[in-house]
């Protein structure tokens, strides 16, 4: 029942969401709450599509997950795994270093990362949006892949060693295939934070072939900020894949859970 519960909480404001897109283009918000459309306006998805080219932008923002996302989990595993195989010393050094990235706010790095990205000439392209996946994207997806490494038995590493296995079939062949939960949890966050980005693109890009979907939604607002059913409708198109996603990640967690004993109980 606290299941239910808890789920019906997240899932009440998309709901709402998704009532107040398909009300008639121009009403303002509903002093009550719509629990269900009475007339429902299928044709303001169609007409978002033609005021902004959103096609494009999704398409945009496909291209730029499809590119972060695995280089995001192939750097932070490697991270995550040689952090996990040094000696204690050096191991706490490498985590309190971390520990303190993860505490830099993001903004800091804004101005430096421009002069970076501007004196190389790669403003105005897809390189600026991907260039920390090369990094990790995070210090937290670092620091999950290394809790998870650190749990691994210790024995199964020496004896692959002793067999005369390298790092990297270590990593590929026995660390990753440990790591499905925290791959699907790292892939997860990090395709939500490159998908829902919007300080990036509009730092960096000038083309407007070039803009993603955050930004779209962006210009929506801009040419009308009083049509909520087109804005929440747009919402709609933003969230869907987060939220498909998230209930794809949620039904192979259950999965594990059952594989390891814990599903049904």
């Amino acid at each position: 029942m606290a299941a239910v519960a808890a789920a019906a909480l997240f899932v009440l404001p998309l709901w709402l969401v998704l009532v107040a897109s398909l009300r008639r283009p121009g009403l303002p918000p509903s002093p009550t709450v719509e629990w269900l459309p009475l007339a429902p306006v299928w044709t303001n998805y169609q007409r978002i599509f033609a005021l902004v080219p959103l096609a494009q932008y999704i398409l945009n923002s496909i291209v730029v997950v499809a590119i972060a996302v695995p280089i995001t989990l192939i750097v932070a595993s490697w991270a995550g795994f040689a952090m996990s195989q040094l000696g204690a010393r050096w191991r706490h050094v490498l985590l309190v270093l971390t520990v303190v990235l993860q505490m830099v706010p993001s903004t800091a790095l804004w101005l430096t990362r421009y002069v970076i990205f501007s004196s190389l000439r790669l403003t105005d392209t897809i390189v600026p949006l991907i260039a920390t996946a090369f990094m990790g994207t995070s210090p937290l997806f670092v620091l999950l892949f290394y809790w998870t490494f650190r749990r691994l038995p210790q024995e199964m590493i020496a004896s692959a060693r002793v067999d005369g296995a390298g790092v990297f079939r270590l990593w590929a062949v026995i660390a990753m295939p440990l790591a499905r939960p925290t791959i699907l949890s790292v892939g997860v966050l990090s395709f939500v934070h490159y998908w829902s980005d919007l300080i990036n693109p509009l730092l960096y890009l000038k083309t407007q072939r070039l803009y993603t979907l955050p930004v779209g939604l962006q210009f929506l607002q801009q040419m009308d900020r009083t049509n909520w059913p087109l804005l929440m409708a747009a919402s709609i198109v933003m969230m869907a894949p987060v939220v498909l996603l998230f209930l794809v990640a949620q039904r192979y967690f259950w999965l594990e859970g059952r594989l390891s004993g814990f599903g049904g109980r």
